[in-house]
């Protein structure tokens, strides 16, 4: 018996009839939340039975291809769901992040969805989102059929994406991923899936689903580039670590339409002869100096050293588009064959470029010392400046020595010796301070001009980069102590104390070399430094500078000062390189406002906790940035020695793993991998404590620090790796090198080196005055 909908006495009610298909298509278009059966059957009134027939209408729908079912609900085809899951991708021109969504069902290329930047401060419940984040967003169509999008959820990491190198072939092709760690697993990309990708192109990739069997397949997202163009290798480096390197529109608008600072308010220091000393392929010239002896005759023999930093406040004001992309990118990054500025070039090598000759704003610091180096005061002041000279450290170094040119003659007495009196008073006062002495010298790669690697060589470290080195740090020691003097704020450079973990470990290296390291006493760099000298003139010098290093904390940015060990310092700030560091910058601000210098400073606004999460985003910048660099240093030596194949090479035994051998070569400095399967006929056991594999039936060793020779036996230059092939015997069990011919030829093939490798090369680029303490 049917179920009465109406009351005794009055007319039947009809059910509400089912929507027709142009009515669901319509409403499914126009709602602005995830649509579904149910969310339908409720805006129609539909109940009971009646359910079915929606159901098979809806059916019908989705076979035609006029709806498509995605995890955001019901869109009509070809249109996105109210929600989806997307990754965020890039920046468009103004700024914005762009993201793509996860899944496509229309036709052509999946729509980009524009995520307005929030203004201003992050609320707690705000998602903070990134490029390489993936999300879930809810979109809205505009106006011109496009769509916008808000951050609903951060759900992690896009984990699916794989970039690599894309081969044509007759029935589709392949992906060779360009990280190591995927090397050997090529990726199959079906026929219609390439995208727009050509031969050779470097891609972006999203993997389906893998099966048991047969490659994983996957379907191309994005042309990056032409691998046969210039400035390629670090375009791998630049995609693979999510790092800006294009300019918002809004941010370039800002930047072209900065005038210059006038002298209005400013002291004048244009007749000072402060001076530029810097690499000569050097840009952007970011801090002059001078020194003087001081006249005070309470301050006998004394100085007065001034250090004048480019005003980069002055230009970039918080909370406008070039400060944002800044924050951003928190630091540039140096390649070989290109720099990855943190602000445009208008700004960095031009308005705040401390060129010779013109007038540029500074914030500079003048610092009184005693002729035994020790500080006596210091005070900050804002000035308008201009650079007397620009040097190259060599060529201001030939005129101490005594072969002066016709810039630094005229220099030589009134400039150029007052400085190096002061660096050798700064030099005893650091030699009392003892801060960490290692010894690890910094190769520089070489491009010719078709892009390709030159050469690898080992810059001279000449008294030119110390005094500088010094006169730089002398002057953050100073930017640190007037705001903690005025209770401002800061993002301080902190280095930790090497953990006891590390400890432990470094002890038993050094146990393995003979070398006790004392269990009791303060840890102070003194302790680092008396290990090293004993070892300075040994075959252990190389190897126990970078396992020192290795058990080193990682310098990073923080609002909370814990020192800095390294330095042996109770406080430091980075202050001397606003134009390539967003800290500098902080305190540049900070420094304003703690000084009453303007009224473009720090301000009340910025709390500590602000600080700090600034400190964590440029320190995870940082370590981006030196990722890359790193990576692209090992796929140009990669490319240098591909056509090398089978020649043999002098190096040393870098790091051990049960997994094989890292070793690192003479001259270049590359390193590669040599698989324990490829050690001999033993069976190689992995001693972590003594850094060695050992035979079990010899006892034959290889240990950290011998050095080796190897025959290189494969290169991956896309990916940076190589595998080498040992040649030299390993240790007797009484720890004498064995005498002999070496390896027979053989081993497996290819395998990857896992991560955890030593850093390799150190592209040292235009940097300089140890910038990353």
């Amino acid at each position: 018996m049917a179920r009465r909908t109406t009351a005794p006495g009055a007319e039947p009610v009809a059910p509400p009839p089912i929507p027709t298909r142009e009515q669901i298509l319509a409403f499914v278009a126009e709602s602005k939340e995830p649509v579904g059966k149910r969310e339908i059957a409720q805006a129609f009134g539909i109940k009971g039975s009646a359910k079915i027939e929606l159901k098979r209408i809806l059916k019908e729908i989705e076979e035609d291809g006029a709806l498509d079912r995605g995890r955001g609900g019901l869109a009509p085809a070809g249109h996105l769901p109210p929600v989806v899951l997307a990754d965020i991708r890039s920046r468009d021109r103004h700024g914005d992040f762009l993201a793509v969504p996860v899944e496509w069902t229309g036709t052509g290329k999946p729509p980009a969805i524009v995520l307005a930047q929030p203004r201003g401060p992050r609320k707690g419940n705000r998602p903070a989102s990134g490029i390489g984040d993936r999300a879930l967003i809810r979109v809205e169509r505009d106006p011109e059929g496009g769509y916008t999008g808000r951050v609903i959820k951060v759900i992690g990491k896009n984990k699916a994406e794989i970039i690599g190198v894309y081969r044509a072939g007759a029935q589709g092709g392949r992906i060779v991923p360009v990280e190591k760690r995927s090397q050997g697993r090529e990726i199959l990309i079906p026929p219609g899936e390439e995208g727009q990708a050509r031969d050779g192109d470097l891609v972006s990739v999203s993997l389906e689903r893998e099966t048991r069997f047969g490659l994983p397949k996957g379907r191309v997202r994005e042309r990056l580039g032409s691998l046969g163009s210039e400035k390629a290798v670090s375009l791998i480096a630049l995609h693979l670590h999510n790092i800006p390197h294009v300019f918002a529109d809004s941010t370039l608008a800002e930047a072209d339409a900065a005038e210059p600072a006038t002298l209005n308010g400013r002291e004048d220091w244009r007749d000072r002869p402060l001076l530029t000393i810097d690499p000569p392929d050097a840009k952007d010239h970011d801090d002059a100096v001078m020194a003087e002896a001081d006249p005070d005759p309470a301050n006998p023999g004394g100085f007065i050293l001034t250090v004048a930093i480019a005003d980069v406040a002055a230009y970039v004001r918080a909370g406008s588009s070039l400060d944002r992309e800044a924050l951003e990118r928190g630091n540039s990054v140096y390649f070989p064959d290109r720099v990855v500025p943190m602000l445009p070039e208008r700004i960095s090598n031009d308005l705040c470029s401390l060129r010779e000759g013109e007038d540029r704003p500074a914030l500079a610091v003048r610092m009184v010392i005693s002729a035994d180096g020790e500080k006596r005061r210091h005070g900050f002041h804002r000035v308008m400046m201009r650079s007397r000279a620009k040097l190259a450290y060599a060529q201001a170094q030939a005129a101490i020595d005594g072969q002066p040119d016709a810039t630094t003659g005229p220099l030589l007495e009134t400039a150029l010796r007052p400085l190096w009196a002061a660096y050798v008073a700064l030099l005893a006062a650091r030699d009392r301070r003892g801060p960490l002495a290692l010894d690890l010298p910094e190769r520089k790669v070489l491009l010719s001009p078709d892009g390709a690697v030159d050469r690898v060589i080992v810059p001279e470290r000449l008294d030119a980069h110390r005094l500088i080195e010094e006169f730089m740090i002398q002057a953050n020691v100073a930017a640190a102590e007037t705001l903690e003097q005025a209770k401002q704020p800061l993002i301080y450079r902190v280095h930790d104390e090497p953990a006891l973990e590390k400890m432990r470990a470094l002890g038993e290296v050094l146990a393995s070399v003979g070398i006790k390291l004392p269990k009791e006493g303060a840890l102070r760099p003194a302790l680092f430094n008396r290990i090293l000298a004993t070892v300075a003139e040994t075959e252990h010098s190389v190897f126990l500078n970078e396992v020192i290093l290795r058990s080193q904390a990682q310098a990073v940015y923080a609002a909370e000062n814990l020192g800095h060990f390294g330095l042996n310092l109770r406080r430091y700030a980075h202050f001397t390189s606003p134009i390539r560091r967003y800290a500098d910058l902080i305190v540049h601000r900070a420094l304003i406002t703690a000084c009453r210098l303007g009224t473009d400073g720090l301000g009340s606004a910025v709390s500590l906790g602000e600080l700090a999460q600034i400190g964590e985003l440029i320190s995870a910048a940082e370590r981006r940035a030196m990722a890359a660099e790193r990576e692209t240093i090992d796929r140009l030596i990669a490319h240098h020695l591909a056509d090398q194949i089978g020649a043999s090479f002098e190096g040393q035994i870098a790091g051990v793993t049960r997994a094989g051998l890292f070793i690192k070569l003479d001259g270049t400095g590359a390193d590669g991998f040599v698989p324990v399967s490829q050690l001999g006929a033993d069976y190689f056991r992995h001693e972590e404590g003594r850094h060695a594999l050992v035979g079990e039936r010899t006892g034959e060793t290889f240990r950290l620090g011998d050095r080796v020779e190897v025959r290189l036996v494969e290169a991956a230059p896309v990916a940076g790796a190589l595998r080498f092939e040992l040649l030299s015997e390993g240790r007797s069990r009484s720890g004498a090198r064995k005498p002999g011919p070496g390896k027979a030829p053989g081993g497996r093939p290819f395998k990857a080196a896992p991560s955890g490798r030593p850093a390799g090369i150190r592209n040292t680029g235009t940097r300089h005055r140890g910038s990353r303490r």
